[in-house]
C-alpha cells in the first residue's frame, strides 16, 4: 500500500495568512502544510481521502488517472472545498464520493450544480456519484475493503477509514470505546494532532501519540497541525519512537498484513 500524504495542516493551512510566527516564516518545506488529503493506493485502486480547498494545487504533482473512490469524513469545508476541482477527473466517467447522510445533505445545499441529473448538468461541471456509507458497515472498491469509524470532532459525529492493517483519522477529538475493536490490528495509523495546548474539538500532539499507544500501532504519522508547535526539525526530535510529523508530499509505504482482524 502507497500513501501520499497530499496535505497535513489545519483548517487555516500553514502558513496562516498574516502570521509572522517562526513557523509560518519558515523555509523549510516541510513547515509548509496544506489542508488535510492522503492518496491511497492499494491493490490496483486510487483512493481519496478528503478534498479540500487545495486540491488543484495538490494533484499537480500526482500522476494523472482516474480515482476510484472519494472518501469524505465530514462536511467540514477545509475537508470539501476542493469537490469542485474534480472536474478534469470527469474525463474518466463519473467520480463516486462516499459519505455519510449528513454530509451528503450538506454538499447538495452547498453545490447542487455538482449534483444535478445528467440531462440538467451545465457542460463542465463536475460528474460527480454521491453514495452513503455508515460506520460499521464496509465499503468495498474492486477488491479493498473500507471500513468506516466513528469518532468524534467536539460534539460532531465523523467517521475515520481503515484499509487493512492501516487508518486514517482526521479531526478527532475523541472515540467511543465501541470502535476500538474495529481498530485492532491495525499497525500504521494517520491520526491528527493540532496542537500541545488541548483544543475543544481536535486531539492535541499527546493525545495523538497517546491513542497510537493504545491502539498498538507500530507506527502513526500526525496530521492536521497547526502553526502552534514547533518547526518540523525540532518538534519531530521530540517524539517518541514510531511517532512522526506528516509532511506534504510524504510518501508512506506499508506492508499490508491480510492476517489482521479486519
Amino acid at each position: 500500500m502507497k500513501v501520499t500524504i497530499l496535505g497535513s495542516g489545519t483548517s487555516c493551512g500553514v502558513p496562516q495568512v498574516g502570521c509572522t510566527c517562526e513557523v509560518c516564516t519558515s523555509t523549510d518545506p516541510k513547515d509548509k502544510r496544506l489542508r488535510c488529503s492522503a492518496l491511497v493506493e492499494v491493490r490496483g485502486k486510487r483512493i481519496l481521502i478528503d478534498c479540500g480547498p487545495d486540491f488543484r494545487q495538490q494533484m499537480l504533482s500526482i500522476d494523472f488517472k482516474p480515482l476510484d473512490a472519494v472518501l469524505i469524513t465530514h462536511e467540514h469545508y477545509d475537508h470539501v472545498g476542493g469537490l469542485d476541482d474534480l472536474r478534469p477527473y470527469s474525463i474518466f466517467g463519473d467520480v463516486n464520493v462516499y459519505t455519510e447522510k449528513f454530509c451528503m445533505d450538506h454538499l447538495i445545499e452547498r453545490i447542487p450544480y455538482c449534483f444535478t441529473p445528467l440531462e440538467k448538468r451545465y457542460p463542465g461541471v463536475p460528474a460527480l456519484n454521491l453514495i452513503e456509507i455508515a460506520p460499521h458497515q464496509p465499503l468495498v472498491i474492486g477488491d479493498v475493503t473500507i471500513m468506516p469509524i466513528r469518532v468524534m470532532h467536539g460534539k460532531l459525529p465523523i467517521v475515520g477509514f481503515r484499509i487493512d492493517n492501516f487508518a486514517y483519522i482526521t479531526d478527532m477529538k475523541t472515540i467511543p470505546d465501541t470502535e476500538l475493536p474495529l481498530l485492532d490490528g491495525v499497525e500504521y495509523l494517520i491520526v491528527n494532532g493540532l496542537r500541545h495546548k488541548e483544543h475543544p474539538s481536535h486531539q492535541s500532539i499527546e493525545d495523538a501519540i497517546a491513542f497510537a499507544r493504545q491502539i498498538g500501532a507500530k507506527e502513526a504519522w500526525l496530521i492536521h497541525m497547526s502553526h502552534h508547535i514547533q518547526k518540523h526539525q525540532q518538534e519531530e526530535k521530540s517524539l517518541p519512537a514510531g511517532i512522526h510529523l506528516a509532511y506534504d508530499g510524504e510518501v508512506i509505504e506499508t506492508t499490508i498484513n491480510l492476517t489482521s482482524k479486519r
